[in-house]
């Protein structure tokens, strides 16, 4: 795979402009018909460090529409055939893949546009809609230096919705450290698609309502979760139990019928019980649920 911005091996092409998006979600159900009911998937890292095969059996359980892979070092979130084989035996899609860009991941799949090319691939092959990444790191200048053209050539190429994720500053001796290149926030930066982190916009003190409006049809992707604002930490709460406008911003894309999927990654680290970490996704869906609903119009 080459070092390069390009066309992975064994990906269809299409069109991923913003005023192209197909309307069918992962399980090929049209969501511009009817009631506005917006797609909620479960992220693998919501039951971290538990796996892939425990979140499926989680969003089966608890409802979710899909599951959204995290890649990361665990081989069955990097292989095609094992996630197929989940994705049949639980009768439930997979929607989106989270490329391992992360810190953490840095080894995982190799050199950077590699993860991004390799990511495009593995999203069309088990038949997801997005790959969420994150901007490079600043010290990955090469890769940084034509970042917003090279995740638009492999999107163009592929077919593939690839979402650029807000980040954070990082706080050292009471001043941020901007470690992301171009960026921690995509605002201003010119991705056909973003994905909006309700925890990070918190560690970064950002108005998350006014981000979404600014980003409009851009928006290609949400995690949804919270956090306090106090901590230079990526806390990961439960949505609702921070200080960003998540029910506003809910509220905001049911009423625009905003055709993306809602991600739920929240940190259940520090539950108590696996009865607990339960109750805590399934406090997740149902707000997300709740505030996407629409009043039923007037007679």
């Amino acid at each position: 795979m080459s070092e390069q911005p390009g066309t992975p091996e064994n990906t269809a092409p299409g069109n991923t402009s913003p005023e192209n998006t197909a309307h069918e979600n992962a399980a090929g159900e049209d969501r511009t018909a009817g009631p506005y009911r917006p797609h909620v998937a479960l992220s693998t890292s919501s039951l971290y460090p538990l796996g892939v095969p425990e979140t499926f059996e989680a969003a089966v359980e608890l409802g979710y529409d899909s599951v959204e892979v995290l890649v990361t070092h665990q081989r069955m979130s990097q292989l095609t055939h094992e996630l197929q084989e989940l994705v049949q035996r639980h009768q439930l899609p997979i929607s989106t893949i989270h490329a391992p860009t992360l810190l953490l991941t840095q080894q995982v799949w190799g050199k950077s546009w590699t993860k991004i090319q390799m990511a495009a691939a593995l999203t069309e092959q088990v038949g997801a809609e997005v790959v969420v990444v994150h901007p490079p790191f600043r010290w990955q200048r090469k890769y940084a230096s034509n970042f917003v053209e090279g995740v638009r050539v492999v999107s163009e190429a592929t077919g593939v919705k690839i979402s650029v994720e807000n980040m954070y500053p990082w706080r050292v001796g009471g001043r941020d450290a901007v470690v992301y290149a171009p960026h921690y926030s995509p605002l201003g930066q010119d991705y056909d698609w973003v994905t909006w982190d309700f925890s990070h916009a918190a560690t970064a003190r950002m108005d998350s309502l006014a981000a979404v409006k600014e980003l409009g049809p851009r928006l290609g992707h949400v995690h949804l979760t919270d956090g306090s604002g106090e901590t230079t930490s990526d806390e990961h709460l439960l949505p609702g139990h921070g200080v960003q406008p998540v029910a506003e911003c809910l509220q905001h894309l049911a009423a625009t019928r905003w055709q993306g999927v809602i991600g739920v990654e929240v940190s259940t680290r520090r539950s108590s019980s696996p009865e607990e970490r339960t109750a805590w996704l399934a406090e997740s869906l149902e707000f997300a649920r709740r505030h996407t609903t629409l009043p039923d119009p007037a007679p």
